[in-house]
């Protein structure tokens, strides 16, 4: 899912990432992609389109912008969002926390660490969970915590930085507001009834977040990121870093690098979205690719239905040029992890 692949119920790994490139230790064969060759460093840099969220709301201007809108995220499956209503200046401050926190000493960062023992919890902090001999690790460590605030489990959100809490609240509540709005944009522009991206998604729809670091690596033509993956939500919101790229896209199977704008929200389709939009809006296969000579952080925001709505295309979007591609299907996510786990895309699991 955008910059934090499933995680699954396993060991973690003995070493994080960080430490085993501060320690200068030899990188451990699973860590190893043998099959590239580097090439895939070295890819074309994509314009992503660029929507500004005023002018999705203007009734004067939102017809244009909303044509934007639908040629993007049913071409590329993302924007890149302006004028959402966060500065700057907030942005930097939420990066800035979360290059705190992975800059923390192990053992404060482990004060967090998810529950080896939990059954389905993906929440805390770590790495990879292996969940074979022969699985390929990526090379990042990550912090995921549930948003939604009846959810909360505050044992997973750190303390240290003292601000951390606080930023991350308050990044919560705008993004909330965020969300209507793009799923009420996403409907317009498929001349629909303002609601149905939202009836679908649901009162009780999840907000995930997933902090990245992705610590210098000495062989990023041997080492991923994040290895390829569409995400299982309805949209995710990619904070990127704010100077060190590393997220790649594919279409029409070549690989395309991401701009960085520093004010700018990265908005992907996720897999449920595809499924209601009966295809028309696309989920996009990415990656993140190491970096040599930086570290790297991110921070990407999953917006998921409640786990007890039904999705599934919306009848105004089947007739006989465009038949039903998908069926219905309840908690998607759980679908999601299962075929990920044995290296199938997702969405497959759903097709009619």
């Amino acid at each position: 899912m955008a910059e934090s692949a499933p995680a699954f119920k396993t060991q973690m790994v003995q070493k994080s990432v960080q430490e085993l490139v501060l320690n200068g230790d030899e990188l451990p064969e699973n860590y190893i992609h043998k099959d590239r060759d580097g090439g895939d460093l070295d890819v074309p840099l994509v314009e992503i389109p660029v929507v500004n969220l005023g002018l999705l709301k203007s009734l004067s201007t939102s017809k244009e912008e909303l044509q934007k809108l639908r040629s993007a995220l049913s071409t590329w499956g993302c924007i890149q969002l302006t004028n959402h209503g966060m500065t700057p200046s907030f942005l930097d401050e939420v990066r800035e926390v979360t290059k705190q926190f992975f800059a923390l000493p192990m053992e404060e960062k482990q004060k967090y660490s998810r529950d080896a023992k939990s059954a389905d919890g993906i929440e805390g902090y770590g790495n990879d969970k292996i969940l074979s001999e022969k699985q390929i690790l990526n090379g990042t460590e990550r912090l995921h915590i549930t948003l939604n605030p009846e959810q909360r489990k505050l044992k997973f959100w750190p303390e240290n930085p003292k601000v951390f809490r606080d930023i991350l609240n308050d990044y919560t509540i705008k993004l909330s507001m965020v969300i209507e709005i793009i799923l009420t944009a996403m409907a317009r522009s498929l001349d629909l009834e303002d609601n149905c991206f939202l009836d679908q998604y649901g009162k009780e729809g999840k907000m995930n977040a997933g902090f990245n670091y992705y610590p210098k690596c000495p062989r990023p033509d041997l080492v991923i990121g994040i290895e390829e993956h569409t995400d299982a939500a309805a949209i995710t919101f990619l904070l990127q870093d704010n100077e060190v790229e590393g997220l790649q896209f594919q279409k029409d199977n070549q690989w395309f690098k991401v701009p960085i704008i520093p004010e700018a929200l990265l908005v992907i389709v996720g897999d449920q979205a595809e499924i209601m939009s009966n295809g028309i809006f696309k989920s996009p296969v990415h990656r993140v690719v190491t970096n040599s000579e930086r570290e790297r952080i991110s921070l990407a925001v999953f917006c998921l239905p409640g786990f007890n709505e039904e999705i599934g295309p919306i009848d105004r979007l089947v007739d006989e040029s465009r038949p039903r591609l998908y069926k219905k299907v309840k908690n998607y996510v759980s679908i999601y992890l299962e075929y990920f786990k044995q290296r199938k895309r997702p969405i497959e699991a759903v097709k009619i």
